[in-house]
């Protein structure tokens, strides 16, 4: 696609259909999500309620319960899946994710910390983004290269997530049994309750760090034919593996602040993205339109099937994630690989 006389920007058939598909799919769950079950808005009505306009019962279900927890869904779920996108492609390893580098781990020990401590102080939310911040800086040192070194860096996360856990379970244990419950939702990462606030500090998160995703997508493409190949061509793979595992950590701190750590949203989404399109790359834009589709359906389980009463959206994720592990071994498996 040329855009004027000196800009051209390449596109890909598949993608672009890719693209197009997951959009449809996402807005079809969107609808659901304010259409379906008792409290539902008419989709006569969501025209309305979409601009403002609804009155009585539809008001109130808009602006406070569905409207706000569908729109940090689709944000959060697009934070994850782009931040996973980036972590896969600078460790050239399908399974890299925030989840391995012990970022949730951390957001789960910080928020845990923080309701037994200072309850009635420091606010679980921002205890989440302090544990992911401090497990960031603990990855950091413990690397001796920074965010450089791709397999220290997995080292590292996992030692950090092990020790993330070890408090979240000691918290748990040691709250009292209402609190703990409280806490055990938040940490398997949930959306309840969830405000307009919380849309626009993920939201605003994610629109920043569009732009420079979108200056290092190129970069990263070429990093993946190795760094030799990519210095050779002038791309700075350092610079551009640091900037992006940054990007990556700024993406996901702000979805865990929100909602929690939400487990395999980060891990499945960029290989599902990829696999629609069968191409090289990171697939950025499909890996966030990826994310926020599986996320919007997970809650759409979460607030529709009759079994649970609003069962943490984390949780279904954890199944999703499971079930394409599994995929995965069998695919590797029918390969001779493993």
């Amino acid at each position: 696609m040329t855009v004027g006389s000196a800009v051209a920007i390449p596109v890909r058939r598949a993608s672009v259909l890719a693209g197009v598909g997951l959009f449809v799919l996402l807005l079809a769950a969107a609808v659901a999500t304010l259409a379906w079950g008792r409290l539902g808005i008419d989709l006569a009505d969501l025209p309305a309620a979409l601009v403002g306009d609804a009155e009585g019962k539809d008001r109130f279900v808009f602006n406070r319960l569905r409207g706000p927890r569908l729109t940090v869904a689709i944000g959060v779920g697009a934070a994850l899946g782009l931040s996973g996108a980036l972590f896969q492609s600078v460790t050239r390893n399908p399974l890299g994710s925030p989840d391995v580098i012990g970022l949730s781990a951390g957001a789960g020990a910080g928020a845990a910390f923080c309701a037994l401590m200072f309850p009635d102080t420091v606010p679980v939310p921002v205890g989440a983004l302090i544990g992911a911040i401090l497990a960031m800086a603990l990855v950091y040192v413990s690397t001796g290269t920074g965010f450089r070194n791709p397999a220290r860096l997995v080292i590292a996360g996992i030692g950090v997530a092990a020790m993330g856990a070890a408090v979240t379970q000691y918290v748990v244990y040691a709250l009292e049994r209402d609190k703990a419950s409280v806490l055990t939702a938040y940490v398997n990462g949930s959306l309840t309750a969830r405000s307009w606030t919380d849309a626009t500090t993920v939201w605003l998160v994610l629109l920043a760090a569009a732009p420079l995703t979108a200056l290092i997508s190129r970069r990263l493409d070429i990093g993946e034919m190795g760094d030799d190949i990519a210095e050779g061509l002038g791309s700075e793979p350092k610079k551009a593996k640091t900037l992006a595992v940054v990007l990556a950590i700024a993406l996901s701190a702000a979805a865990v602040s929100v909602s929690g750590p939400i487990a395999f949203i980060a891990l499945t989404a960029p290989q599902i993205a990829k696999r629609l399109t069968r191409g090289s790359g990171p697939h950025l834009l499909l890996s966030g339109l990826t994310g926020g589709l599986l996320l919007v359906l997970a809650d759409l389980c979460s607030q529709q099937l009759a079994l649970f009463d609003d069962l943490p959206v984390g949780i279904y994720t954890m199944a999703i994630g499971g079930a394409y592990l599994g995929y995965l071994l069998v695919r590797e498996w029918r390969k001779g690989v493993l």
